[in-house]
């Protein structure tokens, strides 16, 4: 996976990151900055549950929330002028909860993607890259991906593939979201693999997604402090699919020899059933079943004159 995107004071490596694992990348749009933290004991952020307090006697000494920053130390002070809350002990100041109106990082959106995938199928020898191999070195930079025209260029653009997967990039850059790239191979290699061309499918997983993180270093007084980084941003989730299939004689005996030989047990437990089992089992063995019976022969009593009279008893006349 590689970004490209205009020059700007960051470059499109900067701003992304692969940390989330190997088929996951990450796309910065947005971030908070809370500089210079060391620990310390300040007031808690009015927008973390049960912080704001009126007296000491809210703020129970040793007690941690689900979202503090800190362990409560027992004080309630003066956060600002029209606030109070629990102070705590942890990394001071605590991050602010003021988000931007609008993304930092917009341009992202005309970043490219560029995803470089190759299918085997050792069972056949066979693999395939989505890439055209091509000696033309400015090819990727100028192609876009197309299904019809240019199925392997696989160059997309930040923000078609976001509305590609039914998401408003600016929105997503804002708060963050989660985009999932499919890529299925559907291969049928008695064609010589020329019909093997990648599909790709895309789909909107979440609409904010964000994590932190931080820089630490040594003051010269020897104090630990640290930068802490809240990054929003779309996460991209590449799964790869395929399947491939060829004719093959002794497979197919073997199917067809299976399938006679299913289609006979069948008959068998068939004829089982309705003739044992069935309510109508009598109507189905008058069907399929013929009695034969042995015909009947007759005797006539009176016995009848030969047809003529054998030559040695005939008389003679004169």
């Amino acid at each position: 996976v590689q970004l490209r995107g205009p020059s700007s004071g960051r470059s499109p490596g900067q701003l992304s990151s692969r940390s989330s694992g190997e088929n996951v990348f990450f796309l910065v749009t947005n971030f908070l900055v809370t500089p210079e933290q060391v620990q310390d004991r300040c007031p808690e952020h009015p927008s973390i549950p049960l912080a704001n307090c009126w007296a000491d006697e809210d703020c129970p000494e040793g007690e941690t929330g689900m979202h503090s920053h800190g362990i409560k130390t027992g004080q309630c002070v003066e956060f600002n002028r029209t606030h109070r809350t629990c102070e705590i002990q942890g990394w001071c100041p605590v991050e602010s909860g003021t988000m931007p109106m609008k993304p930092l990082l917009i341009q992202a959106e005309n970043f490219t993607l560029f995803i470089k995938n190759t299918v085997t199928f050792s069972k056949f020898n066979f693999s395939k890259s989505n890439a055209l191999d091509t000696w033309d070195a400015t090819y990727f930079k100028r192609c876009r991906y197309d299904s019809r025209y240019s199925p392997y260029c696989p160059v997309f653009r930040i923000g078609e593939l976001v509305a590609a997967a039914g998401g408003v990039f600016e929105d997503l850059a804002l708060l963050g979201g989660a985009v999932g790239i499919r890529i299925h191979w559907n291969c049928d290699l008695d064609a010589g693999g020329s019909d093997c061309r990648p599909h790709y499918s895309f789909q909107l997983q979440e609409r904010s997604y964000n994590f932190r993180t931080a820089t630490h270093w040594w003051k010269a007084s020897g104090v630990e402090a640290r930068s802490l980084l809240k990054l929003f941003g779309v996460r991209f989730d590449i799964l790869v699919t395929g399947q491939a299939g060829k004719f093959g004689l002794i497979p197919t005996t073997i199917t067809l020899g299976t399938g006679a030989a299913w289609l006979g047990v069948i008959t068998f437990f068939c004829d089982l059933l309705l003739l044992y089992v069935d309510e109508e089992a009598h109507f189905y063995w008058s069907t399929k079943y013929e009695e034969a019976k042995a015909p009947k022969v007759t005797t006539n009593s009176e016995e009848t004159e030969p047809a003529s009279t054998p030559p040695h008893m005939a008389s003679q006349v004169s």
